[in-house]
């Protein structure tokens, strides 16, 4: 039996098919934001995390998969170094975070986001949010989050390192520590940011230098210890 998409409240906010529906109810749609943006200041905000490091990756990453050793093992050694640690809340590599984080002993967040079809959040979040809407989760992530870590990803990984890239660049926030997990996964987009984008004068070299590509964890760590409060 094929499972029936769900309408996502981004949709109903975003795609023009909507419109007409959007008008109708602008202001509810608007209250609702509002809603999630209060309840997910006060519960992290409650929560007292401290230095938390979000952690980016794939929710593709196999269960048995070197990847997701490598994901727990990361989520480990930042609870060790006490870290709390945020991630989207869903499977692979984001569950190996927390999983890693929760036998470490911290508070391990998950951030959840709706979508089309059901995911849920993992085992080992042991704080949980859900959101309707994917840039109330950024805004969480970025607020909250002392410095990131991403590990091999696809589009939504890619999308909040860039967002985190971004608002760094633009200086429309400090400074945070960014380490990218995985020389030979992320090598050929530092290669390909330094040969075409520094090369064509489209961003500085000092903005692709902030990022620490590694194959260390324990050097990663260290990296976010420069953004500790």
């Amino acid at each position: 039996m094929t499972e029936q998409r769900r309408v996502t409240e981004d949709e109903h906010l975003l795609d023009l098919r909507h419109r007409e529906e959007w008008k109708q109810k602008a202001a509810w749609r608007v209250m609702k934001i509002q809603a999630e943006f209060v309840e997910g200041f006060e519960t992290l905000e409650a929560a007292d995390l401290g230095a938390a490091i979000g952690v980016y990756g794939s929710a593709r990453t196999e269960v048995d998969s070197e990847e997701y050793k490598l994901s727990a093992e990361l989520g480990g050694k930042l609870g060790e170094a006490g870290y709390s640690v945020i991630t989207g809340g869903g499977p692979g590599a984001m569950e190996a975070a927390n999983r890693g984080a929760a036998d470490a002993g911290v508070t391990s967040v998950g951030l959840g986001v709706e979508l089309p079809f059901e995911q849920g959040l993992n085992p080992y979040v042991d704080l949980e949010l859900n959101f309707h809407y994917y840039f109330v989760r950024k805004v969480m992530f970025l607020k909250y989050s002392t410095g990131f870590c991403a590990l091999p990803g696809g589009f939504g990984t890619m999308d909040e390192l860039f967002e985190s890239l971004t608002l760094v660049q633009s200086q429309k926030v400090g400074s945070f520590p960014i380490a990218l997990i995985g020389t030979a996964y992320w090598g050929g987009l530092i290669d390909w940011l330094r040969g075409t984008m520094v090369a064509d004068g489209k961003v500085h070299p000092d903005d692709v230098d902030q990022l620490l590509v590694t194959d260390d964890l324990d050097e990663a760590v260290a990296h976010m210890d420069t953004g500790r409060l």
